[in-house]
């Protein structure tokens, strides 16, 4: 039996999926309230009664972005080596998933107020990444983990950027090389 808070709730998803799908393809500026109402067959007064305006959609899409990683991170969970299946999870989603860019950095783009909605997600997401870069660079034995943390972020987002720019498959060895040279161990 459905519930009167499902037919909502849809109508929150499709809204949230069809704002993301747009605003990863052609960013966030480009793309208005229109076009994702159209596309997504709603109506500008259902779109009010679930978000306040279009920044409130893009905090959404990076909510999604957000909750998608951090389930990856948490299947790759139980792996032997978490630094290893981080670095590999960071190449696969460069080279299947966010072949765009990366959605955190093209928003920052386009929302420098630090003050933001939206930039206030986007700190918070890099600061749960970096910890777990860091658990994952303690567990393996790294002297400084929070130094290849940090460097392996900026690794990450270097990646991000040259698939999109270069293609994957022209990154991914220098990113593993990269990443076990930053973190002392073999990680190719």
């Amino acid at each position: 039996m459905t519930t009167p808070a499902a037919p909502a709730q849809d109508a929150r998803e499709r809204l949230a999926a069809t704002a993301s799908d747009l605003f990863y393809r052609e960013g966030i500026h480009s793309v208005g309230v229109d076009r994702i109402l159209s596309e997504a067959g709603m109506s500008r007064a259902t779109m009010y009664r679930h978000f306040g305006g279009k920044e409130d959609l893009v905090v959404a899409y990076l909510e999604r972005e957000d909750r998608g990683i951090r389930a990856q991170v948490a299947a790759a969970g139980g792996s032997p080596d978490p630094l290893r299946a981080a670095v590999h999870g960071i190449a696969e989603d460069v080279a299947r998933r966010h072949t765009r860019g990366c959605p955190f950095i093209n928003a920052a783009a386009e929302y420098p107020d630090e003050a933001s909605a939206v930039r206030r997600l986007i700190a918070t997401h890099r600061a749960w990444f970096r910890g777990v870069l860091t658990q994952a660079a303690a567990g393996a034995g790294a002297s400084d983990p929070e130094r290849v943390a940090a460097a392996l972020v900026m690794l990450r987002d270097a990646a991000l950027v040259g698939g999109y720019l270069d293609g994957a498959e022209n990154i991914r060895e220098a990113f593993l090389d990269s990443a076990s040279a930053v973190a002392g161990v073999d990680l190719a």
